[in-house]
């Protein structure tokens, strides 16, 4: 599976982005679509997942009720709606392929290159 993220960049606290994932490859219905940041000096982390057949979605916690996951099955393309963007959102977003329901990025077997997400002040 090959994944092209897409759709950073600078915003305002407040604001709102969405990012893009588009998927190729092999089949996608079996699949999970992960999206996972990373800080500068900091872990990469979960931020959200989407079961890609059933549409069924988890966030962390610290993205609750502002960021909701999607995925458009015509399209094999996932989505990321980011709302109320504040400054600690800011990081390298990446969305990732894999067949485990799991939050652990090494779970994950397909990365797309990254998209960078700047939230200011």
């Amino acid at each position: 599976v090959q994944l092209q993220a897409s759709g950073g960049g600078l915003v305002q606290a407040g604001g709102s982005l969405r990012l893009s994932c588009a998927a190729s490859g092999r089949t996608f219905r079996r699949y999970i679509m992960g999206w996972f940041r990373q800080a500068p000096g900091k872990e990469r982390e979960f931020v959200a997942s989407i079961i890609w057949s059933l549409g069924s979605t988890r966030y962390a916690d610290s993205v609750k009720g502002r960021f909701t996951v999607s995925r458009d099955s015509a399209k094999v393309t996932a989505y990321l709606q980011m709302n109320s963007l504040k400054p600690e959102d800011t990081a390298v977003y990446y969305c990732a392929a894999g067949m485990l329901v799991t939050m652990t990025p090494k779970d994950f077997d397909s990365w797309g290159q990254g998209t960078e997400v700047t939230v200011s002040s």
